[in-house]
């Protein structure tokens, strides 16, 4: 009898450490959830909605920015339930969105979502090199007019910041179970409301400042004017990328599920699948433990080293021979937000749900969901025709202001 309850107090505690999917239990709280969640809506996207809204004007800006804000609560909403299968209370947790995708449709839905979603989060790991290098740019500037005026020709090139923000990435890919610092998704969180506020005060400032040429702006409800800032085709193209990008500042269904900083389902991705295909290779299950001033002892992998190098190099390399902020979040915008945001959520929505085809429910969902896909396309193409212009008449490895 002793011997038993000596037993039992050890094997609730065992249980009490894991959830009842047998994996570790979760220790997050509503804070360090909210900080995650909003690090990943307010990402470098909002930078890119002032001149979106300036393309489309006061009307047409804020329309499309509520109509997309409803849409992705409510297929959010709908991914959000799908974490679980079959049913969203009591099924199975799936951890990835290709394992959600898996375990309600299958088949080639699952290879769609995987392209889709690793296109997208490649994308946006060279859309935050661009965005970084041109903020630190911008710095680099204000510093010199202030120094040397503001007719001073102040031209500075983005790729030594492209270059010193790849190295800093470096460093920090290699850190274990990063997304599991929340201290960092808190710091994240008050870095994103900062820059939030920092591109609205600028935009006041711009609109009611001096009435100095190159100072002072102005706004209209129907953004630029055909004829004086732009020509018809222009605005016409500028229209679509703009929508793009607004698509692009909510495009976060790419991380709901695996709640991570946006490169590291790339990672664990990658590396899944490799302790999969070679489980007796040496380089890549081997690990040792390191210890480093201030950090305590970490494991290190040579194979972790060398892959997530090599993609901070890749992606930072693209992001030096395509530096266009607009053209490029607007196309990453277009393409993510169907089939990650819209068309995978509403199909396993629909089969989660039971909704019989062809009833009222079904017809709307689809008319929804094919919507947004010409609404994807048609941005997609606006944003792939401002790559062109800009290609065009862009010589690489020179400075973009």
């Amino acid at each position: 009898m002793n011997g038993g309850d000596d037993q039992l107090p050890k094997s609730m505690s065992i249980e009490k450490n894991l959830d009842d999917d047998g994996r570790d239990k979760r220790t997050g709280t509503w804070l360090t959830a909210s900080a995650h969640i909003i690090t990943a809506v307010i990402g470098s996207g909002v930078l890119s909605l002032a001149w979106a809204v300036a393309q489309l004007g006061w009307i047409a800006g804020v329309v499309v920015l509520m109509v997309f804000s409803c849409i992705t609560y409510f297929t959010s909403t709908m991914l959000a339930d799908c974490y679980r299968a079959p049913h969203p209370v009591t099924g199975r947790r799936n951890y990835t969105y290709m394992d959600v995708v898996k375990a309600y449709l299958g088949g080639g839905n699952v290879t769609f979502c995987g392209i889709a979603q690793y296109s997208n989060l490649i994308g946006v790991a060279i859309g935050y090199t661009i965005t970084s290098s041109i903020s630190m740019v911008a710095v680099a500037r204000s510093n010199c007019f202030h120094k040397h005026g503001h007719q001073a020709k102040c031209d500075i090139s983005n790729y030594p910041f492209m270059s010193i923000f790849a190295c800093i990435q470096i460093l920090l890919s290699q850190i274990p179970n990063f997304h599991k610092l929340s201290w960092l998704s808190i710091l994240a969180a008050t870095m994103s409301f900062a820059y939030a506020f920092i591109g609205i005060g600028l935009s006041v400032a711009k609109v009611f400042g001096a009435h100095d040429a190159d100072v002072h702006a102005t706004t209209t409800l129907t953004g630029t004017t055909v004829g004086v800032d732009v020509t018809g085709s222009q605005k016409v193209w500028r229209s679509f990328q703009a929508i793009g990008n607004i698509a692009f500042a909510y495009a976060f269904s790419t991380v709901l599920i695996e709640i991570q900083v946006f490169s590291q389902p790339v990672f664990m991705f990658v590396e899944k699948l490799s302790y999969k295909r070679w489980p007796e290779n040496k380089f890549v299950r081997r690990e040792f433990m390191i210890r480093l001033p201030f950090c305590g002892t970490l494991p290190f992998s040579p194979f972790r080293l060398i892959w997530r190098t090599s993609y901070v190099i890749v992606t930072s390399v693209v992001a030096m021979i395509l530096p266009f902020f607009n053209d490029f979040l607007g196309l990453i915008g277009a393409m993510a937000f169907w089939p990650l945001t819209v068309y995978l959520p509403i199909e396993m929505y629909i089969v989660q749900s039971k909704i019989e085809k062809c009833s009222l429910r079904w017809i709307l969902l689809k008319i929804l969901s094919f919507a947004c896909l010409i609404v994807s396309l048609v941005a997609a193409a606006g944003s792939v025709e401002g790559l062109i212009q800009h290609v065009k008449a862009y010589k690489p490895f020179q400075s973009v202001q």
